[in-house]
């Protein structure tokens, strides 16, 4: 016996254990991130390259190792009024890590072992992600054109945009890697701050679906999301109203009834044929649409994010194998047209959707549906994984 100890303990010797290096990767969003699907893909990538730390508002997300949760009162930009004095006298250094969320964040991260990558969601976590980082890559994902993210306030305008605008000149020729969500945004970087973003769109993975049938000359418009009246839900309604007796409309909203969301359902109660429900989680959104004809979408186009837009939706409506009714943008129009998804709509107005809809033949909306199902592959994800996928594996 004692032979055989010894012999163990010279071959444990000569053949050490291999020490299993574990890749540590922050992830920071100031979202709710369990609900924001883009980021929920993001980190479904992260994970098959190391443990994920997502740090975010709300319960832990599927895919992290751990979260850590930042009130959803801290916001993550200045509140108080000293902040807001130094936005508005452009003393942007001295803003940066200030506001609640980041001095949340900087806590809640004070007591983890260093990452080995950090990912910063948007412009605003660009700060903390580069202060944590300790030298560690940080990957800048930008969901969108920063400066114009909520061109509606004049607060914003005046305010946060230029702060936006400070946080890419000053972070994004620093950072190890960017991406954003098309090819047009992703030049506008590039011309503004001297980066070239990879392209991750905001698609989802191909779905196993067929479209389902067109009963005879009905057409069953859908949408999804939130109930803001940013997004124009009520032009769906009375379009709908002004229709003939073969449109349904079905809308599947976020929101309260004490707000917008109540609005609309009493926008509806005198038009037998819109119904609302509740909202499906992204997982089920597909198979859910499915049971459609038509996604219908009519942002106004009140900004650059929304003329260059190429929404969740779109993707959404592209992999329930609907046709797609979407107001004129840039990209999503150029796909629609190069797919034949969908009639061209000149604007978002109620008239021009009556006029669209009108005009279709239950053999047009046949071949939307035909025309989705074939492009549902090159719509997918699969192409934004293996940029992902390139993008850390070069980081890594």
């Amino acid at each position: 016996m004692a032979l055989r100890v010894a012999a163990v303990a010279q071959h444990a010797a000569r053949h050490p254990a291999p020490v299993i290096v574990v890749t540590r990767i922050l992830c920071i969003s100031f979202s709710p991130i369990s609900t924001d699907a883009r980021v929920l893909r993001q980190i479904a990538v992260l994970a098959e390259f190391g443990e994920v730390t997502t740090l975010g508002y709300g319960p832990t997300p599927p895919g992290a190792t751990a979260h850590l949760e930042v009130d959803r009162a801290a916001a993550s930009l200045p509140q108080t009024t000293g902040g807001v004095l130094r936005l508005a006298l452009r003393a942007h250094r001295s803003v940066e890590l200030t506001a609640p969320g980041e001095r949340a964040g900087r806590a809640l991260l004070a007591d983890q072992a260093p990452f080995d990558l950090v990912v910063a969601n948007d412009a605003r976590a660009l700060p903390l992600a580069v202060d944590v980082a300790n030298g560690a890559p940080v990957w800048a994902d930008l969901h969108e054109w920063a400066r114009e993210e909520n061109t509606a306030s004049a607060a914003w305008r005046l305010l946060v945009a230029p702060y936006m605008d400070a946080l890419c000149r000053r972070y994004l020729p620093r950072v190890a890697a960017v991406t954003t969500v098309n090819q047009s945004i992703a030049e506008l970087y590039r011309e503004r701050y001297g980066v070239m973003p990879g392209v991750v769109r905001n698609a989802i993975a191909e779905q196993p679906l067929t479209p389902s049938p067109v009963e005879g000359d009905q057409v069953r418009l859908v949408h999804s999301g939130i109930a803001v009246p940013e997004r124009n839900i009520e032009a769906l309604i009375d379009a709908t109203a002004a229709l003939d007796e073969r449109f349904t409309l079905d809308l599947y909203l976020m929101g309260d009834e004490s707000g917008h969301l109540g609005q609309l359902r009493r926008r509806a109660e005198g038009v037998p044929r819109v119904s609302i429900h509740p909202p499906v989680p992204p997982a089920e959104l597909p198979a859910t649409l499915n049971a459609y004809d038509l996604g219908v979408y009519l942002l106004p186009i009140a900004s650059l994010n929304h003329q260059l837009m190429l929404p969740n939706k779109f993707f959404d409506f592209v992999q329930a194998r609907l046709g797609v009714l979407i107001s004129p943008a840039t990209e999503t129009s150029a796909l629609i047209a190069q797919h034949d998804l969908g009639p061209r709509l000149t604007d978002h107005s109620v008239a021009g959707l009556v006029s669209a809809l009108s005009a279709l033949s239950p053999d047009d909306v046949r071949r939307y549906k035909r025309n989705a199902h074939a492009a549902a592959g090159a719509l997918s994800s699969a192409a934004d994984q293996k940029v992902m996928r390139e993008t850390l594996a070069g980081l890594l």
